[in-house]
Order: structure tokens, then C-alpha cells, then sequence
């Protein structure tokens, strides 16, 4: 039983560190459908259960320093690869596409939950917005909206649920559909002309990649840790209500600056998405290591209320196709970069044509921008449904 903060702490880096090698070293197809995080999450959840570590002050006082001060810093250096000058370059069709396809996931939420909600326990709203955040974004989006919204720890693990269990589904969906996509296009009146040009173009700017250097690293990191600072003084400023608290200030302040920072000099530096999964990790396993497999009583219902909100997505996304004449590739890339998020988008893009994986990985970039104002919005609505 580990009651030191330190041991508390070396004990969760040495599970996900482990979790990271055995994914690296096996290729095993479990990671292809699972992602790594997820896995973390729920192997933590494990020994938490187990009760490997208690609840002592100085577990406690660890926890929370190591979640308050990275997570901010966690959302600037995920941010910092999302310039929104490169993502403009898709063109009007692309980004519409994806739009959709916010919205769409934003009315599967809404609508989902105004049928759902009499039969989730109070405050299930806070785990929904969460998810809104991840199927907008990424992971680190829900870790984000989590802080932001104060949802209890052991709450993450249907959140985790569904993103895991159903975002699967939906991947090997997709995927199957690959072979289909000349008849949808046909379908659908689609031009498909401007994609591979796009394609092309992306994948010659991104070919020469900076190396990683230590004096890169240093100064993101340092970088990082001062908008954390920043970020958690400037939100002090501002005025809070039941809704916007002094943490959602703090994730609005960090993303803000990590979208600003994309267009300098800065995020040229290699290894700020390295060090951003990193604190990812680590935060999922702080979060993880304070959630119970005793709590997840409705773990079913969760379950089938991601599959209604993927349904209602897929079939708006459907009708968006007739009405604006878009083809399978984008329709399925701006889902995933929605959904999935930079782990999957560029494998669907990928499963069409190599040349088209650029297009995944800025879309995806896409979502990060969004994932957190457009769960928190999500998130403001569903609570006004939960009364």
C-alpha cells in the first residue's frame, strides 16, 4: 500500500511508460483499435480498485499539484502544432466538411441526452461534455473540459467507455467503407479533383522536419511551465459563475495562447508534441488512479447512448453529403479528426491514398482548436436540458 507522493507518482509513470513500450514493441493489433491511453487509463483504474496506493495527504497534495500546474501547460504544447494559417490551406470544401461535422456530433450530443438524461444519475452531464470535447478534439480536449467542469475523477471512466468501445466501432465502419467510396461519390455528385492536389502539396511541405534537440525541448518546456503560470494568474482575474470557473478561465487562457503561439517562431521547435502526450499521460493516470470499477454501475446505458450519438452523426453527415455534394474521403476524415482525433484520421486518410495523410493530421489539428470551446458549449446546453 503506497501512502508517499513521490513512490505514488514513479508507480504511475512506470505503468504508462510500460503500457508506451509494450505498444511500440509488439505492434500488436489490440493498439489499432484501442488506443494506448485508453488502456492506461483502465489498467490504473485496476490497481486504484486494488487499492495499490491510498488516499494520504501526501498522495493527495501530489495529485493535485501535478494535474493543476500540467494541465495548462499540457493544452499550450498540444496547440502549438495546430497553425491555423496551414489549416486554412484545405480549402473552403475541406473545412466546411469538418465543420459538419462538429455540428453534427454536437446535435447527436444534445439530442442523445434530452432522450437519455431522465435515466443518468445527476450531474452525468458533466461526462457527456467531456466526451463532446474528445469527439470534437482529442483526449486532451476531455482532459481539458474535465477540469474545466470539475468532474469527478471516477465519472471519466464511462466518458473513457464510450470513447474507447465506440469510437472502434465506428473506425472499422469507416474503414470498411473505403471500397464504396466511387459509388458514394457518384452518389453524391462529389468533384474529388481538388483532394489529391491539396494532398500533394501538404505532404512536400511537411517532408523536411526539424530534428529534436535538446535546446528545443528546454525551451518548450519552460515555455509551457510559464503559461501555466500565466494562465492559473490570469484566470484569478477574472469574474466566475456556476459555469465558468476560475479552471475553466485557466483551460480557455491556455488554449487561447497555445492558438496564438502556433504562428510564431516558437512552434517550429521539434518535440512539443512530445512533451504534450507526455503530461497527456500523466494526467490521464493521475485522474485514473483516483476512479473506482465499483462506481461504473451504468456502464451499459453509456455505452448505447455513443452509439445513438454516432448514429444521429452518421446520418446528419449523410443528408450534408446530398446537400453539398461531398465525397466519402472528406466525410470520413472530418468524422475521425472529430472523433479519433491525430491517432486515427491519418490512418483513414491513408486507407484511401498515402499522399492524402496530411490532410488527416490537419484536421485533426483542426479539432484540438475546437474540441474545447465546442465541448464547453455542448456542455453549457446539456446542463440547461438536465435542469
Amino acid at each position: 500500500m503506497v501512502e508517499n507522493g513521490f513512490t505514488y507518482v514513479v508507480l504511475l509513470v512506470l505503468i504508462g511508460s510500460a503500457i508506451v513500450y509494450t505498444e511500440k514493441r509488439s505492434r500488436h493489433k489490440l493498439f489499432g483499435y484501442l488506443p494506448s491511453i485508453v488502456i492506461l487509463y483502465f489498467v490504473v483504474m485496476l490497481f486504484s480498485t486494488f487499492g495499490l496506493w491510498q488516499r494520504s495527504e501526501s498522495v493527495t497534495e501530489t495529485y493535485t499539484f501535478l494535474k493543476s500546474n500540467l494541465l495548462p501547460a499540457m493544452i499550450f504544447l498540444m496547440l502549438l502544432s495546430a497553425d491555423m494559417r496551414e489549416i486554412f490551406k484545405l480549402g473552403k470544401k475541406m473545412l466546411l466538411t469538418f465543420f459538419l461535422a462538429s455540428v453534427s456530433i454536437a446535435i447527436g450530443f444534445i439530442g442523445t441526452f434530452s432522450l437519455f438524461h431522465g435515466y443518468f444519475e445527476p450531474g452525468s452531464w458533466k461526462a457527456f461534455a467531456a466526451l463532446s470535447g474528445s469527439w470534437m478534439g482529442g483526449t486532451g480536449n476531455m482532459v481539458a473540459i474535465q477540469g474545466a467542469l470539475d468532474l469527478p475523477d471516477s465519472a471519466m471512466g464511462y466518458t473513457l467507455l464510450i470513447d474507447s468501445i465506440d469510437y472502434a466501432i465506428w473506425v472499422m465502419i469507416l474503414l470498411a467503407l473505403v471500397p464504396f467510396a466511387k459509388k458514394f461519390d457518384l452518389w453524391s455528385k462529389a468533384d474529388t479533383s481538388v483532394i489529391d492536389e491539396v494532398g500533394e502539396k501538404l505532404a512536400l511541405k511537411n517532408a523536411h522536419q526539424k530534428p529534436l534537440t535538446f535546446s528545443s525541448l528546454s525551451l518548450l518546456l519552460v515555455s509551457a511551465l510559464f503559461v501555466s503560470v500565466f494562465a492559473q494568474y490570469g484566470a484569478s482575474l477574472f469574474p466566475t459563475t456556476s459555469f465558468l470557473t476560475t479552471t475553466t478561465w485557466v483551460v480557455i487562457i491556455a488554449t487561447l495562447t497555445g492558438i496564438l503561439f502556433a504562428m510564431t517562431p516558437l512552434a517550429k521547435l521539434s518535440g512539443g508534441s512530445t512533451l504534450a502526450n507526455m503530461m497527456l499521460y500523466l494526467i490521464v493516470a493521475l485522474i485514473a488512479s483516483r476512479a473506482d470499477f465499483s462506481e461504473l454501475t451504468e456502464a451499459p446505458l453509456y455505452i448505447i447512448a455513443g452509439f445513438v450519438i454516432i448514429a444521429i452523426h452518421g446520418s446528419i453527415m449523410i443528408l450534408f453529403a446530398k446537400l453539398f455534394k461531398l465525397d466519402l474521403f472528406s466525410l470520413g476524415v472530418a468524422s475521425l479528426a472529430n472523433i479519433g482525433g491525430v491517432a486515427s484520421a491519418p490512418i483513414l486518410a491513408s486507407a484511401y491514398s498515402k499522399a492524402l495523410i496530411p490532410i488527416g493530421v490537419l484536421m485533426a489539428m483542426m479539432g484540438y482548436i475546437i474540441g474545447t470551446f465546442g465541448g464547453l458549449m455542448v456542455g453549457k446546453i446539456l446542463k440547461m436540458i438536465a435542469g
